[in-house]
């Protein structure tokens, strides 16, 4: 890790769990060199990726800490690791917003798809409940569902954000596998009334079957993280002062 870097995580790190309040001065560029044993220079570009983070103001009489809701984006993925684990309300938010891209994703792409496109996306609905998946390959069908529809509706934003949260969403969440237990019955009815509902371009339909999927994943995952506390591995709470 360059000295900058170095840097710009360990200010993150005490930005996000409070140690400089919102509207609270940084130290000075000096005070921050001496402290990391660094040069100024580093100093200054460890302070511009906490000016893109979107969570320090700098100013010519130095930086000040603003709240986490002016932050930009890429903020989620330094929250993801702040503690020994991601923190479970966290992980179940990104879910829950996620899914409502994908939703949204959904009504834009039958605006504007072919019968041709949405035939496309119904056969990747399949096989979630056609066929008898492993659950590695369920979780790839279901993002590679995700992933087509995305690039199917057109919405740009939405595409930018989805895959944002996602690239910094999955490489964090390793620590849970052997512990997400799908449930592949209740998978298997969702995506069969998804698919009716796409044929039939309802959507009534396609909104009730994403709020079902999305209610699933979050049962999902608040009993994968219980059932990973509950083998011994501490708790999974991430102390983020919110801002």
């Amino acid at each position: 890790m360059n000295k900058h870097d170095e840097i710009a995580d360990s200010l993150t790190r005490d930005i996000l769990t409070g140690q400089y309040r919102v509207g609270e001065r940084l130290p000075s560029e000096r005070d921050l060199a001496v402290r990391f044993e660094a040069n100024r220079g580093a100093v200054r570009e460890a302070m511009k990726k906490l000016e893109q983070l979107g969570i320090v103001d700098i100013q010519p009489g130095g930086a000040r800490v603003v709240p986490l809701t002016e932050a930009s984006l890429d903020v989620v993925g330094h929250m993801l690791v702040m503690g020994e684990r991601p923190d479970a309300k966290l992980v179940i938010q990104i879910l829950e917003v996620i899914a409502s891209l994908t939703r949204l994703a959904t009504e834009s792409m039958l605006s504007n798809a072919t019968d041709e496109e949405i035939e496309s996306i119904r056969s990747l609905v399949r096989p979630l409940y056609l066929d008898s998946l492993s659950e590695k390959a369920h979780m790839e069908a279901r993002f590679s569902l995700m992933s087509s529809i995305l690039d199917a509706s057109g919405n740009l934003v939405c595409r930018i954000i989805a895959r944002s949260l996602l690239d910094q969403f999955t490489p964090n969440m390793t620590f849970l596998e052997g512990f997400v237990q799908v449930d592949v019955e209740r998978y298997r009815s969702y995506a069969q009334r998804l698919d009716q509902a796409l044929g039939a371009r309802d959507r009534e339909a396609i909104g009730t079957a994403f709020e079902a999927f999305s209610e699933l994943n979050r049962e999902v995952f608040s009993q994968a993280f219980a059932a990973f506390e509950a083998n011994g591995n501490g708790s999974a709470n991430l102390e983020v002062t919110p801002s």
